[in-house]
């Protein structure tokens, strides 16, 4: 009876010790994802050390065409066609946007943009057609821009979001980055609206999580099979693209921007994710239920629809972020010293990226309750799949079963 007690005091430990193993791996081990500094892109200076341009200084001054995919994007796209338009390139940036059946007037204010900037004869809007089969709305509406962009031979296609606000010398320095280092495909993760107490709390930590599945030097790796994108400003070449099969490739996955960079990784191509600086989302969540919507939407499908996955990534988590506040609980002083442990190297990788977001440290004892509300929305996704409402997007459900 002793040894049974002995038993089951060392399972306990083991078990408690855990999280404390789970943060020294994701501290020492992934790819030093949370080293915010690390997945920077260089700032640009207004002329390289000859004097010249940032643009001037890109090889060849290649030329860029923008493809904006927008569906009632009235309130954002009047800024980001401005933004687009102001990139200080040697080649004037062209623009495609694709009308993916908006009703708000979209079409207009992006056109009222481009004529206020004086460039209205570098924007392009294209009524897009409606989805075909197979086809999620976003990637067939980027499809018809892409093949629009084709006919007039671009070196670089730019696949953007219609509510993204660039700073002026954002395309010129992804290019510069794209041409020096041979990259098919450079992603751009932009700065995020942290406005709300919501956006506060749950923000930071949705990028912390993208980062943690996907660490940007795993990604730029030829040696890690790793592959992730933010799909909100991707500069692609558009030979790398035909090369990994087209969109038509990744046609019906609702997660385009992570596919996307396994297709052109997997077909050869050098491909690299970084954190914007000053481009930035225009995007705002006001409320913990959008941010859950936005969550619910993919979060099945990172798991491949698995239920079997969605357990264990419950299980994780409860390890990972819920251990430590419930070993402190557990008032047994080992235990408390190893929940303890991990939650402290748990603050130490997360501050880093609360720090780049300008939000308190304080925000890093949350991030238990943070983990818990991802949770209840990768659930929501996994309940909406079942349903037949997986993936919902202005009035699309896109992520169902066939």
């Amino acid at each position: 009876m002793a040894q049974a007690a002995v038993d089951a005091v060392s399972v306990a430990y083991a078990a408690a010790a855990v999280p404390l193993l789970i943060w020294l791996y994701l501290l020492l081990a992934r790819g030093g994802f949370w080293r915010v500094s690390r997945a920077l892109l260089p700032e640009v200076a207004a002329a390289t050390p000859d004097g010249r341009s940032v643009a001037s200084s890109v090889a060849a001054s290649p030329r860029v065409i923008a493809v904006v995919p927008a569906r009632d994007e009235a309130a954002s796209v009047g800024t980001a066609v401005s933004s687009l338009l102001a990139q200080r390139l040697t080649v004037p940036l062209e623009l495609i946007v694709v009308d993916d059946g908006s009703t708000d007037g979209t079409t207009e204010v992006a056109r009222r943009a481009a004529d206020a900037a004086g460039a209205g004869e570098r924007l392009t809007v294209l009524r897009g057609a409606p989805p075909a089969p197979g086809w999620t709305g976003k990637l067939w509406a980027m499809s018809q821009g892409i093949e629009m962009a084709a006919a007039r031979r671009p070196d670089f296609l730019l696949l953007t979001d219609a509510d993204i606000a660039y700073s002026p010398d954002e395309i010129a320095t992804l290019m510069r980055i794209a041409e020096a280092d041979h990259l098919a495909l450079i992603s751009l993760m932009v700065r995020l609206s942290t406005t709300s107490f919501a956006e506060r709390c749950l923000i930071p930590a949705f990028v912390f999580f993208f980062l943690k599945l996907y660490p940007p030097a795993w990604i730029a790796s030829m040696h890690s099979p790793v592959a992730g994108a933010a799909g909100g400003c991707m500069l692609v070449r558009p030979a790398a693209l035909a090369r990994a099969g087209g969109l038509d490739a990744i046609r019906g996955c609702i997660i385009d921007d992570c596919a996307l960079a396994r297709a052109i990784k997997s077909s050869g191509g050098r491909i690299r994710l970084g954190l914007a600086r000053a481009t930035r989302s225009l995007r705002v969540y006001g409320s913990f239920a959008e941010i859950g919507t936005m969550i619910s939407r993919t979060a099945f499908s990172q798991l491949r629809h698995s239920y079997a996955l969605l357990a264990a990534t419950l299980l994780g988590l409860l390890a990972t972020y819920l251990g430590p506040p419930l070993l402190l609980a557990t008032r047994v002083p080992v235990m408390m010293g190893l929940g303890a442990a991990a939650w402290v190297l748990m603050s130490v990788c997360y501050l880093p990226m609360l720090r780049f977001y300008r939000v308190s440290a304080g925000y890093a004892l949350l991030l238990p309750c943070v983990a818990l509300f991802y949770a209840g929305a990768t659930v929501h996704s996994a309940v909406q799949y079942a349903a037949g409402r997986g993936g919902r997007w202005k009035g699309r459900a896109q992520d169902v079963a066939t």
